[in-house]
């Protein structure tokens, strides 16, 4: 059996007097692709600021790779993890590539500099979510698109296990969309360990081989996706009307509105 990766036991967080997640257990396999989905506030956002070690937990335990993520400091937890968050404040002015080159900061030794390898690892990175030709922009010059890109590459050059996406395709088109899901395909397929949100059921459904649905700050949902992509199961947790057929190409579950009238 594949070793956890991730290991989330009792797990209750939130903010302030607002507490959000309400008693979160879940395991995810080394080399899984795994979606999390459910309707606006279901807490899927804070979910993964509590995987990275941004949100504090109110209570219970999460271990990446083994160790419980409240031990590990900054760096160590790093070089484990590395996270596309939805939100990437105070990055104005910074050059891209300087942007990307952050990515190498859990591998670079007490006082020691970027080396080349940082610098070649930056621009693969950055090759491969095709941004490399941003990379003596400025963050602020660059469209959301495009630096959500720049985003998607400082985390792909960190060279973790572990791969936690918030919305990563949010200020992407669809042709950038595709891009980025193949290119998580392609990475997945060499071993690295995924979760993303995803508020698309559809392209969640095309990509990732586990949904797990959470709603008001629970698990509702999980299991594999050919198998809890149904139009019960859909229907039930955003409250309206899915249908479910499959893909014409692929023949992977696509969901369907249903108008109500």
């Amino acid at each position: 059996m594949t070793a956890p990766i991730i290991e989330i036991q009792g797990l209750n967080a939130g903010y302030k007097d607002s507490p959000v997640l309400r008693d979160i257990s879940l395991t995810v396999s080394a080399g899984e692709f795994t979606g999390i989905l459910g309707p606006n506030g279901s807490g899927k956002t804070t979910l993964i600021r509590a995987l990275s070690g941004v949100l504090p937990l109110t209570s219970g335990l999460v271990r990446i790779a083994g160790h419980d993520i409240r031990e590990l400091s900054p760096k160590a937890r790093a070089k484990h993890c590395a996270t596309v968050a939805q939100k990437n404040p105070g990055l104005s002015g910074v050059r891209a590539l300087s942007l990307v080159l952050m990515g190498r900061y859990p591998h670079v030794s007490f006082l020691g500099g970027y080396s080349d390898q940082d610098h070649r690892r930056a621009q693969e990175a950055m090759a491969e979510t095709s941004s490399l030709h941003l990379q003596d922009r400025g963050s602020d010059t660059l469209s959301g698109g495009e630096l959500q890109r720049v985003i998607t590459a400082k985390a792909l050059a960190q060279d973790t296990r572990l791969l936690l996406l918030d919305e990563a395709a949010s200020n992407l088109d669809v042709a950038r969309t595709l891009d980025l899901y193949e290119l998580l395909r392609i990475r997945n397929a060499s071993g690295l360990t995924i979760l993303t949100v995803a508020h698309d059921l559809n392209l969640a459904a095309l990509y990732c081989h586990r949904l797990v649905f959470l709603k008001n700050g629970s698990v509702a949902a999980d299991g594999p996706t050919d198998e809890i992509f149904t139009s019960q199961t859909l229907s039930e947790i955003y409250e309206t009307p899915l249908a479910v057929a499959a893909h014409p190409i692929t023949g992977a579950p696509q969901a369907y509105l249903v108008p109500r009238a």
